[in-house]
């Protein structure tokens, strides 16, 4: 009897629809709502729009991707250079905000952060701080690039080649259009390629302590290994 015949091999793999690289460019604006003090930034963070509390959390990773160390948000890199209140800028930074899954949630953590910390140092929470924190948000252009990933191998290409802007731009900045919970690249391997392990490999990527060209090099990785 004949063995049955051989599927298709992964790096053989068509997918189902391409993979379009785009990039995108943010238009920076100040809101209404700023902190001369840790209560103001507190109160302030109550109320400012959701794409105020993205801006200062995930974009921030953008504006230092080449920067190893350091705090990983905007509130924290605050709450330490202008109130030189080391403990809560650590509790701050110990936010990792791959384990949410909306905006809200995420602003709840650090306004609970923020309220047990003055709770405990309640002087501190009328003490001006020696620059003001202004809440900015972005109003985002997305642009396309000449690359797509008609094939698998395409893609891989395309990865080498996009900018980090575009990686970024499908990598974190998705999360705010996809609530969160996913990125452009694991979306497309899950829905379209079938590689569903190499897109939760992808989701485990530490965004934190890679620069986006790392990041880049360990997606290539992750999708290499699994056409193998």
């Amino acid at each position: 009897m004949m063995a049955a015949s051989a599927t298709p091999t992964t790096l053989q793999r068509t997918p189902a629809k391409p993979f379009y690289f785009n990039t995108s460019a943010h238009l920076l604006r100040i809101t209404k709502y700023k902190a001369n003090s840790l209560s103001e930034l507190l109160d302030a963070l109550r109320e400012c729009p959701e794409d105020s509390v993205f801006q200062h959390t995930f974009r921030t990773l953008q504006e230092h991707h080449f920067i190893r160390e350091g705090f990983s948000n905007d509130f924290a890199h605050w709450a330490l250079a202008q109130c030189n209140e080391p403990g809560l800028a650590e509790a701050l930074a110990s936010v990792d905000v791959r384990e949410f899954t909306s905006v809200s949630t995420l602003r709840e953590r650090i306004i609970q952060i923020l309220e047990n910390y003055l709770k405990s140092v309640p002087n501190m929470g009328t003490h001006p701080a020696d620059e003001t924190f202004y809440f900015c948000a972005s109003d985002i252009v997305v642009l396309p690039t000449s690359f797509e990933g008609r094939t698998m191998g395409e893609f891989t290409e395309g990865l080498r080649r996009v900018s980090v802007h575009s990686i970024h731009h499908h990598f974190i900045e998705a999360r705010l259009r996809l609530k969160l919970m996913s990125n452009d690249f694991s979306q497309w391997l899950h829905e379209d390629v079938g590689l569903t392990e190499a897109a939760r490999k992808l989701n485990r990527i530490d965004i934190y302590t890679s620069t986006l060209e790392d990041v880049r090099q360990q997606i290539i990785r992750i999708v290499e290994r699994a056409l193998t």
